[in-house]
């Protein structure tokens, strides 16, 4: 785990909630052996919208919704929200009907689409076709949740084949062990290691 990964310092030290959220966007054939690259995406960078009536905060991370558009890039076309609904509030998102939707809950209980099926913390909702997304949050919640927290995304679908296994994901599983053969060959660069002594992290050795 990489230091921008880890939970903030404060928040080690005072205790609370911390999510981590890792996406990995597979990519169309003709895009696999691209330059991989990274994106440390901080929440300031991140398009701020709410509802007319205040009952949710929607931060587009990538993608775009209302004319405004997230800080996060990606080679195929795709959208990534995380939104903050209060008990009793819905959301109503405008949807591109070529993109493929889920909601996952981080935490919070509520419920999705318009036949509000219930959702709480660890689920994921797949939606069908439509140009919207419905999500709302539950009049109760847990004591210690001030509300309903979901990561919204999706993408227009590659319709390709995927083999997967470790860390890559290929059209095949000859491709997967091709990949894991230029892994060990070093054909894939090379990451250096970095040695930290113990006595630095802070505990007792």
């Amino acid at each position: 785990m990489s230091p921008v990964e880890r939970p903030p310092e404060s928040l080690v030290v005072s205790g609370g909630l911390f999510h981590g959220v890792q996406l990995w966007v597979n990519l169309p054939k003709a895009d696999k052996w691209l330059e991989p690259k990274y994106q440390d995406l901080r929440a300031g960078a991140s398009a701020l919208l709410t509802t007319p009536d205040g009952g949710a905060l929607i931060r587009v991370i990538a993608g775009e919704l209302a004319g405004l558009t997230g800080p996060g890039s990606t080679y195929t076309p795709m959208a990534m929200m995380h939104a903050t609904v209060s008990p009793g509030a819905t959301v109503r998102l405008p949807w591109r009907r070529d993109f493929n939707a889920l909601v996952y809950v981080l935490s919070g209980a509520g419920s999705v689409g318009p036949d509000r099926h219930p959702v709480h913390t660890g689920q994921a909702a797949l939606f069908g076709p439509g140009d919207t997304i419905t999500v709302a949050g539950n009049e109760r919640q847990e004591s210690c949740l001030p509300g309903l927290d979901v990561i919204i995304l999706g993408g227009r679908p590659i319709r390709e084949p995927i083999a997967w296994a470790g860390p890559f994901v290929m059209n095949t599983k000859a491709e997967v062990l091709e990949a894991f053969e230029d892994y060990q060959k070093g054909k894939l660069g090379v990451v250096p290691a970095t040695y930290v002594p113990h006595g630095s992290l802070g505990g007792n050795a």
